[in-house]
């Protein structure tokens, strides 16, 4: 999937096991369309074989991903919510089976907010801000931050930045617990590749097995059902079933 054809994202290759996931439309404050998410899931897809470490940042110095499309976001049905586009990309994102990093430089607002959450660290600059202002578009934070806001920054401020829409600095969201690390602005991504190097020693099945066991925190969790999947899949029986199911 490095060097396929993207129109919104910029996907690069740093080494055999961290791929580097640019968003890229500056025009647009790289905000998440339908398209963009489409795009983003092909390269969840292509990355989930082979042990790799995502790093998702912007292309572009002093931004990150301002939020959904709100012209599309207007125009969505109540149809439109129960497909969950946003908040099941960002699942997907959450499970990729090894970790993710958001690097942060600009706007993170709404979903971009709630994209870095998804991600299972995040490394800011100090000119970054956070906020969550759905409540104020008449809509909920329904990709996640309801849940995933307050298990990083607790409860009584994952209330108040909810309810007020209140924006907090990079340096603000690393004391809150929001930010794991603070880079400046001109080694953000490389102080992300850095941390994934880091990452990168230990052993990458120890790896995926901490994340599922840490997704085991999360509200309706499905982690159980993918740990009972795996032992089914290498399950005689079940070769058994599908032979026969294919025989038919």
């Amino acid at each position: 999937m490095v060097g396929a054809h993207f129109e919104r994202l910029k996907v690069e290759r740093v080494d055999d096991h961290v791929v580097t996931v640019g968003f890229d439309e500056p025009s647009r404050r790289n905000a998440l369309g339908l398209a963009t998410t489409e795009e983003l899931d092909r390269v969840l897809s292509s990355h989930a074989h082979e042990p790799t470490i995502l790093i998702l940042h912007s292309t572009t110095p002093g931004m990150f991903v301002s939020g959904a499309d709100i012209g599309e976001l207007r125009d969505r049905s109540a149809d439109d919510a129960l497909l969950s586009i946003n908040a099941g990309l960002f699942d997907r994102v959450e499970a990729h089976r090894w970790p993710t990093i958001a690097a942060i430089d600009g706007y993170a607002i709404g979903g971009g907010c709630e994209l870095a959450m998804a991600c299972d660290l995040r490394i800011a600059t100090s000119r970054s801000t956070f906020s969550q202002p759905e409540l104020n578009l008449g809509i909920l934070a329904g990709a996640g931050a309801n849940w995933r806001l307050a298990q990083l920054v607790g409860l009584g401020l994952a209330r108040r930045l909810l309810y007020t829409g209140e924006r907090l600095n990079g340096e603000e969201a690393h004391r809150a617990g929001l930010v794991d690390r603070l880079a400046d602005e001109s080694d953000l991504l490389a102080a992300a590749i850095a941390l994934a190097h880091e990452i990168g020693q230990r052993s990458w099945r120890a790896l995926e097995l901490t994340k599922l066991s840490l997704r085991q925190h999360r509200p309706a969790t499905t982690g159980i059902d993918l740990v009972a999947q795996a032992l089914l899949f290498e399950s005689d029986e079940k070769r058994r079933r599908m032979d026969r199911f294919l025989r038919t």
